[in-house]
């Protein structure tokens, strides 16, 4: 059955829903008229989330998806910082009293790629700017190729409570096929260096559907990962969208995995890090049985959002910086994704909101049930239709895709309540979307569900 599964959805192109709806159903309907709006209007005493995007990196990897920009210069990077700084200020003032701050993060390209008192810099106008709570994480995603010494001290001295370290793969056939030679050592040493620091969080990302990666090359990286004890692992799938995003036209299709055998690299990998005591989180995320992670998942707390799966709750998460997403109660926007045109709008004394969505009624339902599933695989549709107070009849009773999933005998329908095996879990993204309204409108900017 899991073969015959894998065949029908495995190679279906899917939302991996960090959010509902997703980026690509934004409009420009929502703009920065609107985000100020939002703003204005959010509660005195909220608890919220910041994201900075850092969209700069020294070399590209090719199987990379991320909004960057390749530099060997520090100009373009001061420059960038100076309009985040300036957006931070416009933002603030937006907002009718200091936001109580529960999580903060640092996303790329490569974040660490400032210097260590930028870096510092920003911390500190981010503290004056809103309200740091007692136990609040900071998150940074890392490059280990180019972690300084200096900058492992910095990030400890800022606060940093979690290190994001991407590794992808110790295979070097795997490597200079995706332009990213990356040693064992290298990473290593930026672990020893970030525990040294105080930065008691590593997390490490592994991908599997590389070209000219195989079963046990996806053992061999996950046991030499295993050695180094992160307390987390993120393991995606390579999304290969040539047409998305060009420089992975360098990437070999012919290297590349079928759905069945990207469906064993992963399984490959889950069990070598299960057997290391790790417990495995939603469809993609494992952690060490005393971390945060594990036990949210545990008590039904897990929650999923545009980092992935998270224990943040906060309802209201401000981006900054060139194509960052934040999200209030209301809805979502989205900034200018060129570095350039953002820091015109920024420069203008404007906010750079491009695009949004508004959420309706339905669509908080949508995205609830889609949450539950994707992170305990089973949601009672009934209960949480009656607690929007709307009907879930149509949302089961003539649902087609549901239907079939459930003919295939990959969920379980009953009293309002789907459950998906255990055995299936790798195609939850296929039972999301049987909740997506949307679903086929934006299908070529997304990754294979298996």
């Amino acid at each position: 059955m899991q073969q015959a599964l894998i065949e029908k959805y495995g190679e279906a192109r899917l939302p991996r829903y960090t959010s509902y709806p997703t980026a690509p159903g934004f409009s420009p309907a929502v703009g920065v008229g609107t985000y100020g709006d939002w703003l204005s209007a959010v509660k005195p005493g909220t608890e919220a989330s910041l994201y900075l995007h850092i969209p700069f990196c020294r070399s590209m990897c090719w199987y990379c998806g991320c909004h960057t920009t390749i530099t060997q210069r520090d100009e373009p990077i001061l420059d960038y910082i100076d309009m985040l700084r300036r957006e931070i200020d416009l933002v603030s003032e937006k907002v009718e009293r200091r936001l109580k701050i529960r999580h903060v993060h640092f996303g790329g390209g490569t974040p660490t790629i400032m210097q260590p008192e930028e870096f510092c810099d920003l911390i500190g106008l981010l503290r004056a700017r809103f309200a740091f709570m007692a136990g609040m994480e900071i998150a940074v995603e890392i490059d280990p190729r180019t972690l300084t010494p200096e900058m492992a001290d910095a990030l400890g001295e800022a606060g940093v409570t979690r290190a994001s370290l991407g590794v992808q793969s110790f295979d070097p056939v795997v490597q200079k096929a995706i332009n990213r030679i990356q040693t064992e050592a290298q990473t290593a040493e930026a672990v020893t260096r970030l525990r040294k620091a105080g930065v008691e969080g590593i997390n490490f990302d592994l991908i599997y559907g590389l070209p000219h990666q195989t079963v046990a090359s996806c053992i061999e990286t996950a046991k030499a990962a295993v050695a180094m004890r992160p307390e987390r692992f993120a393991v995606f799938g390579y999304a290969h969208i040539p047409s998305f995003k060009k420089h992975q036209r360098l990437i070999d299709e012919r290297a590349l995995a079928d759905a069945a055998g990207r469906m064993a690299q992963a399984e490959a990998i889950a069990e070598t890090l299960t057997a290391a005591g790790y417990v495995r989180i939603g469809l993609d995320h494992y952690a060490l049985p005393g971390d945060g992670l594990a036990l949210a998942a545990r008590r039904g707390r897990l929650r999923r959002n545009f980092q992935g799966y998270t224990t943040d709750a906060c309802t209201t998460l401000i981006g900054f910086g060139a194509s960052a997403i934040g999200r209030t109660p209301e809805g979502y926007v989205q900034n200018e994704v060129p570095p350039g045109l953002y820091a015109q709008r920024i420069a203008s004394g404007r906010l750079a909101t491009v695009k949004g969505y508004r959420l309706t009624a339905e669509d908080r339902l949508r995205a609830e049930i889609i949450e539950r599933l994707m992170c305990d695989f089973r949601v009672d549709v009934a209960a949480i239709a009656a607690r929007h107070g709307l009907d879930a009849a149509p949302l089961i009773e003539g649902n087609a895709r549901l239907a079939a999933l459930a003919e295939d005998g990959a969920v379980d329908v009953r009293g309002g309540t789907v459950t998906v095996r255990q055995d299936h879990r790798f195609i939850i993204r296929a039972v999301a979307a049987a909740f997506d309204a949307y679903i086929g409108e934006t299908a070529r900017t997304h990754s294979k569900a298996a």
